[in-house]
């Protein structure tokens, strides 16, 4: 079982569905959302438990993200195209299983860091 909260407890979620996709997303968007760079990976929809307040912002006319309006922890991203949920590996519980496979929108990344993992880098 993957699970995870925000940092007040008030959202938590849970899957028995492997998680799958884990990145490191560098866009402007999730930089200016979370304070530095967004990990996280997806599950179908269907298999994702959401339970306490979540409060949904449209982010783009293709995206949404979810954060709890209690503590404003940054949770859940979904495309409105796709059956998938992405959520905060932050946010998991240890032991995660969870590691990193990739960086993603590189090429929006802050000018104030470097990618230095030997991770693959998709622009």
């Amino acid at each position: 079982m993957t699970q995870g909260s925000c940092l007040c407890g008030a959202c938590t979620y849970k899957t028995s569905a492997t998680p799958k996709g884990p990145s490191m997303c560098h866009c402007s968007q999730c930089r200016a959302q979370s304070g530095g760079v967004w990990s996280s990976a997806y599950v179908p929809r269907s298999e994702l438990i959401i339970s306490g307040p979540v409060k949904w912002f449209a982010s783009s006319p293709s995206a949404r993200r979810g954060f709890c309006p209690e503590c404003g922890s940054f949770l859940f991203w979904e495309a409105h195209d796709e059956d998938t949920t992405s959520f905060s590996l932050g946010s998991l519980s240890k032991p995660t299983g969870v590691t990193l496979e990739k960086h993603i929108f590189t090429a929006d990344k802050g000018d104030y860091y470097t990618i230095a993992d030997g991770l693959p880098q998709k622009d």
